[in-house]
């Protein structure tokens, strides 16, 4: 090479240095974006905020991992929420200290199913430049689903013996699961305790009868909650009913009679009938929990073998699951109440075809409250077993907690 060509080239060379110089300036003063000018290169968000699951990931369990990284700078703020309904409920986390990481945090933080969420991430880099990034995703729709049954209703007046009682439509595993969604708090506050009949059956009630004006609320948290493996819950609701005043009856099957009380104080003795040798009534404490004007009572339904089809009994009031109702009874003579048992389980009060209001069932069944306790003594037949009804309260307060699987 001649002394002008060498020349030529080391000119060039010398251009180019001063043009790779002049070019610094303007990467320092341009936007960055999500990358860092002192590692080599410039990063998009999606480089430098690594989010878990990917963004438009779809079937994402309620355990999958959840996270948000990034390789270096910090964290500044990260928003992941449940978007499909108008809650847009929001999964609360935890940025690490070192800024460079965040997690979900406690029972609030688990994904819901059959979801779908947005992640929306802000960072800062190690030169004060900000970048963000949005994704979303969706979580699994589970096949199976169960759901629970529940005594009483939304804004009823019930008796002091009322007890909360779920019956759930599949069989529950993971009891302490289900038991701890499931909140029961009153107003005067009192302890209330979950018991478990089986894997079906969930009773909540306090160590005593209610106390008269107690607003009660029933909390179900269910939805989403593993009930058994593979098979999730649907209900996400609030209950509230009321206790209203305080009436107990006693049924002395050996005396045919029963008496009533209201707030302590002796209402009236009614004469009864109750049932006869063989079908001999219950003893213990029932709870009313439901109310017929009139109901048909077919032998059949119960385990007869058709003793009995009554269409019209009037003025029935369900005491057990198993068919023991306190009800009218208009088919007897007069003067078998209070003095002869003619029923087959049942407890039985004076009535007229259709019912009357001014005859001993007509009176107290305009006077009784599903959750008002009817209690039976002195019959030859065995006690009533606590999930015959709603017969808990045949349990003391020891063996009732002993049931709870949050013990």
């Amino acid at each position: 090479m001649n002394h002008v060509a060498k020349r030529a080239v080391a000119n060039s060379a010398a251009v180019l240095t001063w043009a790779g110089l002049l070019t610094v300036p303007a990467l320092l003063s341009g936007c960055t974006g999500a990358g860092s000018v002192f590692s080599g290169k410039a990063h998009s968000p999606q480089d430098t905020i690594l989010i878990t699951p990917r963004d438009g990931a779809r079937d994402i369990g309620p355990d999958d991992r959840l996270e948000v990284e990034v390789p270096d700078g910090r964290l500044e703020n990260v928003e992941v929420k449940r978007t499909e309904d108008a809650r847009s409920q929001e999964v609360t986390g935890r940025i690490a200290h070192d800024g460079l990481s965040w997690s979900p945090r406690g029972r609030t933080g688990r994904l819901g199913l059959a979801a779908k969420y947005s992640v929306d991430v802000v960072a800062v880099d190690g030169s004060g430049h900000r970048s963000a990034r949005h994704t979303t995703f969706t979580t699994v729709v589970p096949e199976h689903r169960f759901i629970g049954y529940f005594k009483p209703e939304n804004r009823s007046t019930v008796g002091t013996g009322m007890i909360v009682s779920f019956t759930f439509n599949r069989p529950v595993k993971n009891r302490a699961a289900v038991q701890r969604a499931i909140r029961v708090a009153s107003v005067p506050p009192v302890e209330v305790v979950g018991h478990w009949f089986g894997d079906s059956r969930l009773d909540f009630r306090p160590a005593a009868y209610w106390v008269p004006g107690t607003e009660v609320t029933v909390a179900m948290g269910l939805r989403d909650v593993e009930g058994a493996p593979h098979v999730y819950g649907t209900q996400d609701k609030k209950v509230v009913f009321t206790v209203g005043r305080s009436q107990t009856s006693r049924v002395d099957a050996a005396a045919h009679t029963m008496e009533v009380r209201r707030d302590g104080r002796l209402l009236s003795t009614v004469p009864i009938t109750a049932g006869y040798p063989g079908m001999e009534t219950y003893n213990g404490k029932m709870v009313v929990s439901e109310m017929y004007d009139v109901t048909r009572m077919d032998g059949r339904t119960v385990g007869f073998g058709g003793e009995y089809d009554i269409k019209d009994v009037p003025h029935a009031l369900r005491l057990t699951g198993s068919g023991t109702f306190l009800h009218g009874n208009y088919w007897s003579d007069d003067d078998v109440f209070g003095s002869a048992d003619v029923s087959h389980g049942c407890v039985g009060l004076r009535d007229v075809r259709g019912g009357g209001s001014d005859t001993p069932a007509g009176w107290f069944f305009d006077r009784t409250l599903v959750g008002d306790v009817v209690e039976v003594v002195k019959s030859k037949d065995k006690q009533v077993a606590p999930d015959n009804g709603l017969g808990g309260w045949n349990l003391d307060w020891k063996r009732w907690k002993a049931g709870s699987a949050l013990r």
